[in-house]
């Protein structure tokens, strides 16, 4: 109960002496393929709807009704994804796996003096239900945003650092004037990456702890 509270107040604690850092979800943070997948199936069952569940997890990031569009004519979309999300935590919370380093890199930005802020395209409630389960100690989280419409909430947030996996975290990142740090664990590969304009790029969050410290470092020279 007290992290889904603090989950809930997007303002900080304490003082904030170390960088502001914000981190997309799905594929950054968390592997929720298993449970994205389960739901969507779920959903084609109680539909009667031909749905590709091991294609939809192939392409996360992109904002729900996007995805949607593939399967369900335009005039269902808003209905179908209501029913989505009213059916998600049921079949997607206890399927989720954290990605690997995931707590070593949050724990890394708040021994920096720093804060994590999670910027999500998903629904703003089921967002936090994985954070909750998983034990992720974010300091706030904003969902419903997609792309460019990141980068409100991170200049709102004060983040100089945005981590994601896809093209569409690099761009919320350049809208914000924030460094866009890329994980090559979505679906778009390093090219794909550095093309959109990504400034660092790493195999995954285990590598994120040190870049973190070497960036701190520089910073305070």
């Amino acid at each position: 109960m007290a992290l889904m509270a603090a989950l809930n107040d997007p303002t900080p604690t304490g003082s904030v002496t170390g960088p502001v850092v914000g981190f997309d979800l799905d594929m950054t943070l968390i592997d929720s393929r298993p449970g994205i997948r389960a739901t969507w199936a779920a959903l084609a069952e109680q539909t009667g709807a031909h749905i590709d569940a091991d294609l939809v997890v192939t392409r996360l990031g992109p904002p729900l009704e996007q995805e949607m569009a593939h399967w369900f004519p335009a005039e269902r979309i808003p209905a179908m994804s209501e029913l989505y999300r009213e059916m998600y935590p049921t079949y997607a919370i206890e399927g989720t796996l954290p990605m690997p380093g995931v707590h070593e890199t949050i724990a890394a930005v708040h021994a920096a003096g720093g804060r994590a802020v999670v910027v999500t395209a998903k629904y703003e409630p089921n967002a936090k239900l994985h954070l909750a389960h998983l034990g992720i100690a974010a300091d706030a989280v904003v969902g419903n945003l997609w792309a460019e419409g990141k980068g409100e909430a991170l200049r709102e947030h004060g983040a100089s650092v945005y981590v994601g996996d896809h093209t569409g975290d690099v761009r919320g990142a350049r809208t914000a004037g924030a460094l866009s740090v890329a994980v090559t664990t979505g679906p778009c590969d390093a090219a794909e990456l550095r093309t959109a304009g990504a400034d660092v790029i790493l195999s995954d969050l285990t590598a994120f702890p040190a870049w973190l410290a070497g960036y701190v470092a520089q910073e305070r020279a």
